[in-house]
């Protein structure tokens, strides 16, 4: 189960329905946040790499944490 800022997301989602899984993320900024990773929305979460892991958690901890 890949796991961003603490949380575990479902694996056999697509990524576009599990990134809401985390506090203060639904569907339109989960749709950002792929978009600004060039991540394709209908992918799985298992088939994410460490490194579009990476850049998932990048981009949410620089643009909504404060």
């Amino acid at each position: 189960m890949p796991r961003i800022l603490g949380v575990d997301i479902p694996k056999e989602k697509r990524i576009e329905a599990s990134l809401p899984y985390i506090y203060g993320i639904g569907p339109t900024r989960s749709r950002e946040i792929l978009k600004q990773a060039n991540i394709d929305c209908n992918r799985r979460a298992k088939d994410l790499t460490d490194e579009e892991i990476s850049r998932i958690t990048s981009i949410v901890q620089s643009n909504y944490i404060t």
